[in-house]
């Protein structure tokens, strides 16, 4: 009886978060929308277009319906079908990296961040010296706004999205939490809660709602109330499909058949996401949006297989530098496309957003911005060639390194036990330890039958720290052609070579004991206080010169 009288009392915006609701039973007649009805599409309208970013959290390659999967995705298989498949698109292996990419237009080897991901303790955060897409795109009049997961840091309050260029933002700030009570455990003891709404926890919004549904809400909130002639940029990052594994009990009753439970749960998770980007698509519709608008669909990574994720027949998974890590689910959906309905397999790369958008917003990209990525629009709209060539997947220089990796092995070029991963046309190379590299067939997820996955295991040779693969012919990486092409390898090597020398100092920083949020009020949130700092140092200066003083008058 309860969850009948919250449902009848939830308003038409939340029940179109839920799917319950058509456009006819809106009232809305044919070609009409909220906008035109209201009067809030006045003004000549804005030949720049509306921008809606949704990136997937962990999405594996397989896991959509026109790649194959069991698991329904009907709105992602329309969408990607009326628009453009991108089916050569790469992300990087994990979040952060893939964030910070996106969101700057550089490679990790430009910005600090080639290593691991930023941990919630951690002093770190997107450098502030980047110049960042909403900030660009706020600069020719967009209207900013971020829902979902940042993942960028939050030490400082400098960090937070508000202070990187978004007029609003809505979600978490780490990488991963509970999907209906936003807490979030480090590690044993370090504990806290991870909902904002701008600079603040959002403790009004603790209302135990699914995170994909209650971004969903908020998304049309940001709709509703925006005039649609002036241009919007939405950035929606939604949690799912990431573990912890929870969805909503209705969304498992077409799974029920899959043995596996966390293959159950992953897509169970899908299946609502799935849902909950529909209900995107038609508040666009709905607020007079949709026809200038360009919706950009994208996983931030491979899937995890233990979490449930499939990214067969592709090798490896998340957090490798194997295609199973790094190739992409992705498409572009728009009223706008010259060439719909079409597949694109040029080299389409992550940084490629950020020049992109810049353009299409009628935007300038500073000089002095040393980009990595390219303007691909005209590649996607119109079907041309990629001015892209290649991708420096990237370059860690204090993963753990491979035992048997030397300069010699690298034709003493580079140091092959150095994790480096780097595509040129139809060439990839990867060096070091490239991570997890089986290949997990859907069989593996089955607890009825032979279990094939045990036949896809690897067997490495001894002392092997290079490979190569020519992606084009071979994407599931199975044919290591790097003792039949050493010339190719040398030149890949010295690519490697002159990539690195253009790398900043990463950063790494250690955990700091005052990120702990039973010191923030039960909140992850900024800790580091620059006042604080400068009073240290300034009473350090001053103990100096007493001291200074001190002797001196000693010494007279």
């Amino acid at each position: 009886m309860v969850a009948v009288g919250v449902l009848a009392g939830l308003s038409v915006l939340s029940l179109l978060t839920y799917g319950y609701l058509s456009w006819d039973s809106l009232g809305l007649g044919p070609g009409e929308t909220e906008a035109t009805r209201t009067g809030l599409g006045a003004g000549a309208p804005s030949s720049q277009p509306h921008i809606i970013f949704i990136l997937a959290d962990d999405q594996g390659f397989r896991d959509v319906g026109y790649h194959g999967s069991e698991i329904r995705t009907p709105t992602l298989d329309k969408l990607a079908a009326e628009g453009v498949k991108l089916e050569n698109y790469y992300v990087q292996p994990m979040c952060t990296p893939s964030r910070s990419q996106f969101i700057t237009g550089k490679y990790q080897i430009h910005t600090g961040l080639q290593h691991s991901i930023i941990r919630p303790t951690q002093p770190n955060c997107l450098p502030l010296d980047n110049v960042t897409l909403p900030q660009k795109l706020k600069e020719v009049g967009y209207s900013t706004h971020m829902v979902g997961k940042w993942h960028l840091g939050f030490y400082r309050r400098e960090c937070m999205p508000t202070q990187r260029g978004f007029d609003t933002f809505f979600g978490s700030l780490l990488g991963s939490g509970d999907y209906y009570t936003h807490f979030k455990c480090d590690s044993p003891g370090i504990c806290g809660y991870d909902l904002y709404e701008n600079d603040t926890a959002a403790w009004d919004h603790d209302n135990g709602i699914y995170s994909t549904q209650m971004y969903t809400q908020k998304v049309q909130q940001i709709l509703a109330s925006h005039n649609p002639r002036k241009p919007i940029f939405l950035y929606i990052a939604y949690q799912a499909v990431h573990s912890p594994l929870q969805a909503p009990g209705k969304y498992f009753e077409h799974y029920r058949s899959i043995n596996n439970i966390n293959r159950r749960r992953y897509a169970a998770m899908l299946a609502c996401l799935d849902e909950a980007i529909n209900n995107v698509t038609l508040a666009l519709k709905k607020y007079g949006y949709y026809e200038n608008s360009i919706i950009i669909y994208s996983s931030d990574n491979g899937g995890q297989p233990m979490a449930g994720g499939s990214n067969w027949p592709l090798r490896g998974s998340k957090g490798t530098y194997w295609e199973g890590g790094i190739r992409a689910v992705g498409f572009v959906h728009s009223p706008l496309l010259r060439n719909k309905g079409s597949v694109c397999k040029e080299l389409v790369h992550i940084t490629d957003w950020f020049p992109t958008l810049i353009t299409l917003a009628e935007g300038q990209i500073d000089e002095d911005i040393q980009l990595d990525g390219y303007d691909i629009w005209e590649t996607i709209s119109e079907g041309r060639r990629s001015p892209r060539v290649d991708i420096l997947h990237n370059i860690d220089p204090i993963y753990t390194k491979a035992k048997n990796g030397s300069w010699a092995a690298g034709y003493g070029i580079w140091n092959t036990a150095i994790q480096s991963a780097i595509r040129v046309n139809h060439w990839k190379l990867l060096t070091g330890n490239p991570g997890y590299s089986d290949w997990v067939p859907p069989q593996a997820f089955s607890n009825v039958g032979p279990n094939r996955w045990h036949n896809e295991r690897v067997s490495w040779s001894a002392g092997k720290t290079v490979w190569l693969f020519n992606i084009t012919a071979d994407p599931y990486e199975r044919v290591d052609l790097s003792a039949r092409y050493p010339d190719v390898v040398k030149q890949l090597l010295r690519r490697l070579s002159q990539f690195n020398k253009t790398a900043v100092p990463v950063r790494y920083p250690p955990k700091d004991p005052r990120s702990n949020p039973k010191l923030n009020g039960g909140v992850w949130g900024p800790w580091f206080k620059e006042d604080e700092k400068k009073k240290k140092s300034d009473k350090s200066k001053g103990a100096n010169k007493q001291k200074k003083n001190k002797n001196k008058k000693k010494a007279n």
